[in-house]
């Protein structure tokens, strides 16, 4: 099927993106779920592949390319069955804050080891008392001579156990939006700064979750992400877009992956001595969900161009986000349902799509609160 925003030069990226998850992420799948993360030369390895960054200029170690490219390498993530790499939050998020907001210091100090997988990003927003209200962050980060001093705990956190820069949504403030501002931490060895539980999830178990805490945590006032304090809720609503761009990318190809083996199982599966494929109902499912994906990766690559194009708007990437995600737990349930019994099984890949679909519907802001956005643009 072709797309036609993946151009050949976006399409180049794409062999050896597969060619990487299915030669150090697939083989290792049940020991990452084992171990809730993957190792840290996987990282090492995409670094090697050219994959990270692949957005962020040459001069500072990055691809050079666009978000095209970006979703290239998302796409055949999402396409490998393979969600333990937090690809997306270390190079399309982290990176990308970096770039828009930091100084040229900043810059030319931290994104070529972001680049070179010696350096893993994380993005400490979530708190276990504010989801997707970003506006009552908890977090402090006081002022104290060349240091901010942060206190405060965060939940959730991709990339969290390998992690050596994160940006802390932090109050430097008073209450309410104005107050908050992003902060880089440099967090290996870091007095006050304390990795917390693994969480364990219903799915995504090879992916690196865990909870964070700052106890008298320094960090230099340099490390400031801007030019002044009290921009950070405004620097997360500008960058928010690509992060829900980048959740349907993924959303689209899983919903496209799992209509494959639900296509060839239902033609090797007999019942009542004939193969299910044969039912209407099985039939009438596959050209359904068939439809929903075409529909989805049409959207979808609209949504790209726009992206592109610098036109792509808030509300425009709610729809994106929402939408596609909740397409991809509906594919993925119907086509689990075509394998009967069977569909429940972890050792099925429809299984672990099934588990892993339902958060995204969660993370990157709620579809109930991506439906509020659209809706205060009407």
């Amino acid at each position: 099927m072709s797309r036609p925003r993946m151009k050949d030069e976006v399409s180049d990226v794409a062999d050896p993106a597969r060619t990487f998850f299915s030669r150090e992420v697939t083989p290792h799948r049940e020991r990452f779920a084992e171990q809730h993360r993957v190792d840290k030369e996987t990282w090492l390895a995409a670094g090697a592949a050219g994959l990270l960054c692949i957005s962020i200029p040459e001069e500072y170690g990055g691809g050079g390319g666009s978000f095209a490219h970006e979703a290239a390498v998302i796409w055949e993530q999402g396409r490998s069955g393979d969600d333990a790499l937090g690809y997306s939050v270390h190079s399309s998020i982290v990176a990308h804050y970096l770039l828009t907001y930091g100084s040229e210091e900043q810059k030319q100090k931290w994104l070529p080891k972001m680049a070179s997988g010696e350096l893993i990003g994380a993005v400490a927003m979530t708190e276990p008392g504010t989801g997707s209200d970003l506006q009552n962050i908890k977090t402090t980060a006081k002022r104290d001579g060349d240091d901010y001093v942060i206190n405060g705990s965060k939940t959730f956190i991709t990339n969290s156990s390998h992690a050596g820069l994160v940006v802390v949504v932090a109050r430097t403030g008073g209450s309410g939006a104005q107050g908050i501002s992003l902060i880089v931490a440099e967090v290996d060895g870091l007095d006050g700064f304390e990795r917390g539980r693994v969480l364990h999830k219903i799915g995504m178990h090879g992916q690196d979750t865990r909870e964070l805490s700052f106890t008298d945590m320094r960090v230099p006032v340099a490390n400031l992400l801007g030019e002044e304090e009290g921009q950070g809720f405004y620097q997360l609503m500008a960058q928010l877009p690509q992060e829900r761009l980048a959740i349907a990318v993924g959303a689209v190809a899983s919903a496209d992956l799992a209509v494959d083996p639900a296509t060839s199982y239902t033609k090797e599966r007999t019942a009542f001595g004939k193969p299910i494929s044969t039912f209407q109902n099985t039939r009438f499912t596959l050209a359904e969900v068939s439809t929903d994906v075409l529909a989805a990766r049409t959207f979808l690559d609209f949504c790209i161009g726009l992206h592109i194009d610098g036109t792509l708007d808030a509300a425009t990437a709610s729809r994106a986000k929402y939408w596609t995600t909740d397409v991809q737990c509906d594919v993925i349930d119907r086509c689990l349902q075509l394998f009967g019994g069977y569909g429940y099984m972890m050792e099925y890949p429809i299984a672990r799509l099934y588990a892993a679909a339902r958060v995204q519907k969660i993370y990157g802001g709620t579809n109930e609160i991506m439906k509020e956005l659209i809706s205060r643009t009407l």
